[in-house]
């Protein structure tokens, strides 16, 4: 009975952790979509890559010391998401896009 409480609130916990992360999915995307209609997508690109870059090396360094992975889960996903935000649509990065 008390195995079935926890199992039933880990299983709560997991669902709203999932839940929240589709519904801010859903919220980065409209930003871009509206962002993108209006033309001020580029815009926008040039200011959040620097700051993706910036924050991806912070978790990287915050991490346990050298490690086998290479970093964080979470700044490896900035990096990728720096990358494309680099860019430009055709394959190659931005002029004045390097580190």
């Amino acid at each position: 009975m008390i195995m079935e409480q926890v199992l039933n609130l880990l299983l709560l916990r997991f669902g709203l952790l999932v839940g929240g992360l589709v519904v801010l999915a859903l919220l980065v995307f409209a930003v871009a979509v509206v962002l993108r209609r209006r033309g001020k997508l580029g815009e926008v690109r040039r200011y959040a890559a620097p700051a993706a870059r910036a924050v991806g090396r912070r978790l990287d360094a915050r991490g346990r010391g050298p490690s086998r992975g290479g970093g964080s889960l979470a700044g490896a996903a900035l990096r990728v998401a720096a990358r494309h935000l680099d860019d430009d649509g055709r394959g190659q990065r931005e002029r004045g896009a390097g580190r």
